[in-house]
């Protein structure tokens, strides 16, 4: 079992430059995505994305908030699955909280631009790998038991 989950799955996520999403879509199958790594994260129970409002994903997490995120450490052969929901956000406050410089290579008409929107994902439960060895553990607020 791990001493500190939190920051031991933490630092696996911090350190990894693409994110997997995963999403259901209408008959009810998983579809898997890269993307850039999360824009901010509290500490690992929710987890902000950019992406299109007009993307293929967002009207799946619209029709289904069930989802999950992946990220694996390549060098190390580790990783961790975190399964929960997705919101799609589009108000101003979530846009601002997220936006970076260079984002309008993204979204031409900057942080009002209507193709611009925010996931929020929050995690319920996940799975981390490690060692030959998987470890599946509850979230709670942002502390988690570990349950084998």
């Amino acid at each position: 079992m791990m001493r500190n989950p939190e920051q031991t799955i933490g630092n696996l996520i911090d350190k990894q430059n693409v994110s997997f999403i995963a999403s259901v879509d209408a008959s009810g199958f998983p579809n898997m995505k890269a993307m850039l790594p999360p824009r901010r994260r509290d500490g690992i129970k929710t987890f902000w994305f950019s992406t299109n409002t007009s993307s293929e994903r967002v009207a799946q997490y619209m029709a289904n908030p069930k989802a999950s995120i992946y990220f694996v450490d390549k060098r190390f052969f580790r990783g961790v699955q975190l399964i929960g929901t997705m919101e799609v956000l589009t108000d101003a406050e979530s846009k601002e909280m997220v936006w970076l410089d260079g984002d309008t290579k993204y979204y031409a008409q900057g942080i009002t631009d209507p193709d611009y929107c925010v996931l929020r994902f929050t995690a319920h439960q996940g799975r981390y790998y490690s060692n030959f060895k998987s470890e599946t553990f509850e979230i709670y607020s942002l502390n988690h038991k570990m349950v084998r």
